[in-house]
């Protein structure tokens, strides 16, 4: 593998089997990953978008080393993770959201200083570094705190500072940001971005549900769906290829459900609707400005009533919505997370 490439992955799949309760006790297959390929350069902020169940998780954990694939091959810092994974471990952090890590009966300063050891860190350098990085996520005057005490939100804060705390040399965020205030989220963000400058010879792989995150952080993402990566690219250039088709943002009165109206129409990329109190808010991709016609007469002759309308520039979750079809709530029938 090339020495500048971080992360690999070559045709990588992963199956889970699970058996149904039965009296034939007949096995079940769930694909989680179906052949996915992709290389993450060093020193990118490299993404990876999908609806729940579409193989972000299973992809960390596999690179990570907790997982092993079914089929294909995976690399971090040129070291097979299947193969050996030991060494490969020597190369990685990972923070996961909602993590639950942590002895209970150990001060947050306490809990930190553990870890750092497992790492061989020196002290003073593992207790400066600590108080850094506490001050960073606001739980500065948390270090002397007993975990068992800490809230969801601050715990999480923790394991950010955990994952930071070796300086690894890749490092995986799965959903790191889970749980969190908007102002927390907004520091940590901030200091990703800054970390990387500081550090243009790490990287970092990221998952996340907030689509203006991954728009703010990654050079790339790609956007993956029942196993399989379906786009790859800069956000900016994903965003300008959905250019040439018309996004709208139209809130309609009178319909509890505009679905089956807009369903007959012609042009209708895609289309998504969120329930206000008193109407109807969809966005849609149209395959041009004449369907837009067409759409707003279907709605009228449907008992629908306009009530704003608005053409906007497309956004992440715009390309997000156009190459899988839904959003990141709707099920989308695949296998793990």
């Amino acid at each position: 593998m090339k020495s500048d490439v971080a992360i690999r992955t070559e045709e990588l799949r992963r199956v889970f089997r699970t058996r149904k309760r039965e009296a034939k006790k007949q096995k079940r297959e769930i694909v989680a990953l179906d052949g996915i390929s992709f290389e993450v350069p060093r020193g990118e902020l490299f993404g990876v978008l999908g609806p729940n169940g579409a193989g972000k998780t299973t992809t960390i954990k596999i690179l990570a080393t907790l997982l092993t694939p079914s089929s294909g091959r995976a690399w971090v810092a040129g070291v097979d993770v299947a193969a050996d994974p030991k060494a490969a471990r020597h190369h990685i952090g990972m923070v996961s959201g909602g993590e639950t890590s942590g002895y209970g009966l150990l001060t947050v300063e306490e809990n930190l200083w553990m870890f750092s050891q497992f790492y061989g860190m020196d002290t003073r350098v593992a207790r400066a570094r600590i108080r850094e990085l506490l001050a960073v996520v606001g739980l500065g005057d948390r270090a002397r705190t007993k975990i068992y005490h800490l809230s969801t939100g601050m715990r999480q804060k923790m394991n950010f500072v955990r994952g930071f705390l070796t300086e690894p040399e890749i490092l995986f965020l799965d959903e790191p940001t889970l749980g969190l205030d908007v102002q927390t989220a907004r520091s940590l963000r901030g200091f990703v971005s800054n970390w990387l400058v500081e550090h243009p010879d790490r990287t970092i792989l990221l998952t996340t549900h907030a689509m203006h995150e991954a728009d703010e952080l990654c050079g790339r993402v790609a956007i993956i769906d029942k196993g399989r990566i379906l786009a790859c690219d800069a956000p900016a250039n994903l965003k300008r290829a959905l250019k040439r088709e018309a996004i709208v943002r139209l809130r309609i009165g009178g319909l509890e459900d505009v679905r089956p109206v807009v369903a007959g129409v012609p042009g209708v990329s895609r289309f998504t609707q969120t329930a206000c109190d008193d109407s109807v808010e969809a966005d849609l991709i149209l395959s041009s400005d004449a369907a837009l016609t067409s759409l707003l007469a279907a709605l009228e002759a449907g008992g629908g009533t306009l009530l704003a309308l608005e053409k906007r520039e497309p956004t992440l979750e715009d390309v997000f919505l156009d190459v899988v079809g839904h959003g990141f709530e709707e099920p989308n029938g695949g296998g793990a997370a």
